[in-house]
């Protein structure tokens, strides 16, 4: 798979704080990218040079294999965590103006925003006033100025700021058909679920340097313990404890079944195998639960950003 976006070596500097240090990170065509790191670490200000609002001290972007260059505006469709809308003008002049700034015709946006006001049920806020808006119904505007002239690249800051759940499944559907249509998608959150949910790949920033990029899946790899959560059932939880001691190392269990089961992490050690756990565990009793801890988005940021501090 190409690259639609290539961010080779970037430096930023704001006085005499750097908030971006040789920072390189390639975004695969069709993919969704999570940019991730805690606040202050760097994502806004990469985020801003890719849509060329600041640039950047040294380095390249190359945008579809060209240097990005003001005439990529077009390509780009940006959602900002602060929200961009003009609160005093109506929902529908809003959108075509913003539209027409993206070139399209008025015509021709006009037909993409009926397109997406009838998909999102919204045709009735047309001649509303933004300020007439809930946080959410106004967050469904924007996300429809965004994606309307159908970008090669999406910016998604904090997306599903200001949505219920059902909503926020709504526009996580829609993100996921455009990213299947073609889009190339930069999905920067703090809500470590929708990552598990969304991201293909990952990059960690952190105190303005890269310290994590790669396939989530194969970071999850990386990250795993070899643990197993183990639900038993069985007339002698203590004499199998003290057994399974002998032979792995035994945590301290963090869940909780329905039952009475012995419930334990069990992390296996550099001779064993998880077969051989499970079937030291059938001998002893009935295996009501069997699965390995696979660490998650959550549990991979807090183990990488602890590890750089």
């Amino acid at each position: 798979m190409s690259n639609l976006l290539e961010i080779n070596n970037i430096v930023k500097n704001y006085g005499d704080f750097r908030a971006l240090n040789d920072v390189s990170i390639h975004i695969p065509k069709g993919s969704v990218y999570g940019l991730l790191g805690p606040n202050g670490a760097g994502k806004t200000s990469l985020i801003r040079i890719i849509n060329q609002i600041t640039m950047a001290d040294s380095g390249s972007v190359y945008l579809d294999g060209e240097v990005l260059s003001p005439k990529h505006t077009a390509d780009i469709g940006y959602l900002p965590e602060e929200r961009g809308l003009y609160k005093s003008m109506k929902v529908g002049e809003q959108a075509l103006y913003l539209a027409q700034l993206k070139g399209l015709s008025k015509s021709e946006a006009k037909k993409r925003l009926t397109y997406w006001f009838e998909k999102f049920d919204i045709m009735a806020w047309w001649n509303k006033k933004i300020e007439e808006l809930s946080k959410g119904m106004a967050q469904k505007v924007q996300f429809i100025v965004t994606v309307m002239h159908n970008p090669k690249l999406l910016i998604f800051d904090e997306p599903f700021s200001g949505f219920d759940p059902i909503n926020a499944q709504l526009i996580a559907k829609e993100i996921l058909q455009l990213r299947d249509e073609g889009a190339t998608i930069i999905f920067s959150t703090h809500r470590m679920e929708s990552v598990e949910e969304m991201c293909d790949e990952i990059a960690l920033i952190d105190k303005s340097n890269k310290i994590l990029d790669g396939k989530l899946n194969d970071i999850k790899r990386e990250f795993r313990t070899n643990t197993f959560q183990v639900g038993l059932h069985t007339a002698n939880p203590k004499e199998v404890e003290v057994a399974l001691r002998q032979n792995f190392d035994v945590l301290p269990a963090d869940f909780k079944l329905l039952g009475e089961e012995l419930t334990l992490n069990v992390k296996l050690k550099s001779t064993n195998t998880a077969n051989e756990l499970l079937s030291f565990l059938t001998t002893r009793g009935e295996v009501q639960h069997f699965v390995e801890l696979i660490p998650s988005a959550n549990d991979i940021f807090i183990q990488a950003i602890n590890k750089n501090s």
